[in-house]
């Protein structure tokens, strides 16, 4: 069988396959402490947060901003959308500092949750429709809203996905039972299908077998199994974080349907990726050091000259600068929705799309 790969074996296996796998490696390989408590290392806040979460923020903007057709074809989303959410945030904010932050925290889940399922469709675009289809899409939902609710069913964790209380929780010991039980029989029954087919097909899809154990394993691991910040954190940014910049990377080197494969602009060159991550990251820094320098100062010694900016503490202020900081996560958010969208197309320009445009 002829894998889907969306670039190739060794760049989905190496940047979008393996992250996950990578990760749970490193947490088993964590200090105990690190795996049950509170505890964040300053480095590995940056590695983790700046370099790779707060970066991946940024890569939308080779996908949008900085896409000269994209950017001519869909203008009109491009300013509405961060305007809107502008809005929306400031109006969350001047009702409550802890309201705005749980909107963000549950429209970042929904992002995060969305991407699996994408990633799902492109490694399934080649089979051909069957009644167990639908096993595919609930089992990759599965494995990530059944640590969640888990997570929401659970008294308060060593960690948050923004700040404290951002989920709404309810320690609730038999809910987590029975959708522990659920999900277990979900994951049995993909298991059992799987090894039909590929006893009956001698066929086995095998880049959405592994996005399916590495999603599993990770989400399970880092919400469930474990109970610290860092291994939640490792194990939440790198399975998400790298493969969406593996994505980007891929799309910009993909040709459109009747479009030679050669780019111009960031794409091109054989350093192209070196002004790609090095853009993104100088964004993540200025970004992260305005946020600790105006609102958090958490770490001083990462963004020493910005702890020279005033330390807003007004909490009307705050109302408007919150959602202005927060902006290019919000963005990314719900430009995602939109970006990986096939255009309108006849059947021949659908067949030649490359695989990118199927999310």
């Amino acid at each position: 069988m002829k894998q889907p790969w969306i670039r190739s074996a060794w760049y989905d296996g190496l940047l979008v396959l393996a992250p996950p796998f990578l990760a749970l490696l490193l947490v088993l390989l964590l200090p105990p402490a690190f795996r049950s408590s509170p505890q964040m290392p300053v480095l590995g806040w940056v590695v983790l947060v700046l370099f790779i979460d707060v970066a991946h923020v940024y890569s939308t903007l080779f996908r949008t901003y900085l896409d000269p057709v994209r950017r001519l074809r869909q203008r009109r989303l491009y300013w509405l959308v961060p305007l809107g959410c502008y809005a929306a945030g400031v109006a969350l904010h001047h009702v409550s500092g802890l309201l705005f932050w749980r909107v963000l925290a549950y429209l970042a889940v929904f992002h995060f949750v969305r991407q699996q399922y994408g990633f799902l469709r492109l490694y399934a675009r080649h089979e051909p429709a069957a009644r167990s289809r639908w096993l595919d899409t609930a089992v990759i939902y599965a494995a990530t809203l059944y640590p969640l609710l888990y997570w929401h069913l659970s008294a308060p964790r060593n960690f948050n996905w923004f700040v404290d209380g951002d989920f709404v929780q309810r320690d609730w010991p038999a809910g987590r039972a029975v959708a522990t039980v659920a999900y277990a029989g979900l994951l049995l029954a993909y298991g059992a299908k799987e090894l039909r087919q590929g006893l009956t097909t001698r066929r086995v899809n095998l880049p959405r077998n592994l996005l399916v154990l590495g999603t599993a394993a990770s989400w399970y691991v880092g919400i469930v199994l474990c109970n610290g910040d860092l291994a939640f954190t490792l194990l939440n940014v790198v399975s998400h974080g790298i493969p969406y910049l593996a994505l980007v990377w891929a799309s910009g080197h993909e040709p459109r349907p009747g479009q030679r494969a050669t780019r111009r602009g960031v794409w091109a060159g054989r350093y192209g990726w070196m002004l790609f991550l090095g853009l993104i990251l100088v964004l993540a820094y200025l970004e992260e050091g305005a946020w600790d320098g105006l609102v958090w100062r958490e770490h001083g010694g990462v963004f020493g000259w910005f702890q020279q900016l005033p330390h807003v503490v007004e909490t009307p202020l705050l109302a408007w600068l919150v959602p202005l900081l927060a902006l290019p996560q919000a963005t990314h958010y719900v430009l995602d929705g939109f970006i990986w969208r096939r255009p309108a197309a006849s059947p021949q320009q659908a067949a030649a799309a490359p695989a990118f445009e199927t999310a």
